[in-house]
C-alpha cells in the first residue's frame, strides 16, 4: 500500500471472535484507547454478526484505518495484508477451516466498508506467528498425497495474542526468556512453545478445534472415536461439528456453563460434573505444558494470558504446582492479588511466571501501521 504520513490518526480494531465482538479505537501514535465496546453472539449466526457489527460501528468515530483480527489465514496469508476484494473473498473461502471465526471477520470487513467507505483496512492473522514451526511439528503423519493435495498441516492460532505476550514479557523482565510457554486460556484455549521469540509448537492445529479442552470446544479427541460415532451410530458430519465446537468442553462435561467461573462455583458446592470438568480442564493444560516443556528442552518462563489465564488464580495455582519439579515456585500472595503484567513467581524460582493482559488490539494496530507504512 501507499506510504502515508500522519498525525494522531485513529485506528479502529475489530476482534470478531467465536463468542464475542470486541472493538476499540486506538490513537496510532500513543496507542491510547479513544473509544471501545463489545457484544456477544453464539455460534456462526451471520445475521447476528451483521447486526452487532452495524450497531458497534455506528457508535465508532471517524477513523483513518481499520484493522481486523482474522483467525485463519491458511497457506496464503503468512503476514498481515491490506484488504481488497480478493483478500476478503479468500478469507471467506477459509471459513470451512474456522467456521466459528472467519465468518465474523468477513462480516467485520463488510460492515467497516459500509461505515467507512474508502478507508484502508488491514487483516492480521492469528496463524501468521506459527509459520516458523518446523515441518516435523507442523505436518500430520497422513498419506503424503493428502498432505500435498489439500495442504494439510497444523496452522496454530492465537498468534497475535502470543506475539504480544512475548513482547510484553520482554518489557516486564527486561529481556526475552529463551524458552517460554504461553498459555492463552479463554473461550478458546491454546498452549504455545516459543523458542528465542519464535513459535516452535502449539496445541491448536489445522483448525482451532485441536488441542486442550476449551469452553465449548472439545479439544483433541481420538479420531477413531469420531469414526465410531459416524459408522456405528449414524452421526452425520454436521451433528459432529456442532457437538465438538459448541456442546463440548467445560459446557459439555459440567452441564452447568461454558464459563469457568460458574463451573468453579458449582464445583465448590460439590456438583460432581462441575468438579470433573474443572479437573479435566486443568489436567489437559498441565499435560500440554509438559509436552511443550519437553519440546523446548526446559522452561525459563510460563505466561498466562486471556480471560481465564488473567483472572483465575485457582487455575494458575494448580497448574504451577505441577511444575515444582523444574524449580517453578509461585508466590501465593502475588498470584491472589489480581496481577496484571507482572511476574508472580518467588524470587528464587527457576522459572518466571507472568500474567499478561491480552492486548491483541495493540498487536493488530502495530500490523496496521507496518502494512500502511505509517511512520
Amino acid at each position: 500500500m501507499t506510504s502515508v504520513s500522519y498525525q494522531s490518526k485513529s485506528v479502529l480494531v475489530l476482534n470478531a471472535g467465536s463468542s464475542s465482538l470486541k472493538w476499540v479505537v486506538l490513537n496510532a501514535d500513543t496507542e491510547a484507547v479513544e473509544q471501545q465496546g463489545d457484544a456477544s453472539w453464539e455460534g456462526a449466526e451471520t445475521n447476528r454478526h451483521a447486526t452487532e457489527l452495524a450497531s458497534a460501528l455506528a457508535r465508532a468515530p471517524s477513523v483513518q484505518a481499520v484493522g481486523h483480527r482474522v483467525v485463519h489465514g491458511g497457506m496464503r496469508f503468512r503476514q498481515a495484508v491490506g484488504v481488497d476484494d480478493a483478500v476478503r473473498d479468500e478469507i471467506a473461502q477459509l471459513t470451512e477451516l474456522a467456521p466459528l471465526h472467519n465468518p465474523a471477520a468477513v462480516a467485520g470487513i463488510d460492515a467497516a466498508r459500509a461505515r467507512f467507505p474508502g478507508v484502508p483496512q488491514v487483516a492480521a492473522f492469528d496463524t501468521a506467528f506459527h509459520t516458523s514451526m518446523p515441518e516435523t511439528i507442523a505436518l500430520y503423519p497422513l498419506p503424503w498425497e493428502w498432505t500435498t493435495r489439500w495442504g494439510l498441516r497444523r496452522f496454530g492460532f492465537h498468534g497475535l495474542s502470543v506475539s504480544y505476550a512475548i513482547g510484553r514479557a520482554r518489557e516486564v523482565l527486561g529481556d526475552t526468556p529463551r524458552r517460554v510457554v504461553v498459555c492463552h486460556l479463554g473461550a478458546g484455549c491454546s498452549i504455545t512453545a516459543v523458542g528465542d521469540g519464535r513459535s516452535v509448537s502449539t496445541s491448536m492445529g489445522f483448525t482451532p478445534l485441536e488441542g486442550v479442552m476449551m469452553a465449548q470446544r472439545s479439544g483433541s479427541v481420538d479420531p477413531g472415536l469420531l469414526l465410531y460415532l459416524m459408522t456405528r451410530h449414524g452421526m452425520g458430519a454436521e451433528e459432529l461439528e456442532r457437538g465438538l465446537n459448541e456442546r463440548s468442553g467445560l459446557l459439555g462435561v459440567s452441564g452447568v456453563s461454558a464459563d469457568l467461573r460458574q463451573v468453579l462455583t458449582a464445583a465448590e458446592t460439590g456438583q460432581e460434573r462441575a468438579v470433573l470438568a474443572r479437573d479435566m480442564f486443568v489436567q489437559r493444560v498441565v499435560s500440554c505444558i509438559g509436552a511443550m516443556l519437553a519440546t523446548l528442552g526446559g522452561l525459563d518462563a510460563l505466561v498466562f494470558t486471556a480471560g481465564i489465564g488473567e483472572h483465575s488464580a485457582f487455575v494458575r495455582e494448580v497448574v504451577c504446582r505441577s511444575f515444582g519439579y523444574v524449580g517453578l515456585r509461585l508466590d501465593p500472595a502475588a498470584n491472589a492479588s489480581s496481577p496484571v503484567d507482572r511476574d508472580i513467581a518467588l524470587a528464587d524460582s527457576a522459572v518466571r511466571v507472568l500474567v499478561i493482559a491480552a492486548r491483541e488490539d495493540l498487536a493488530i494496530l502495530r500490523e496496521v501501521k507496518r502494512v500502511l507504512d505509517w511512520s
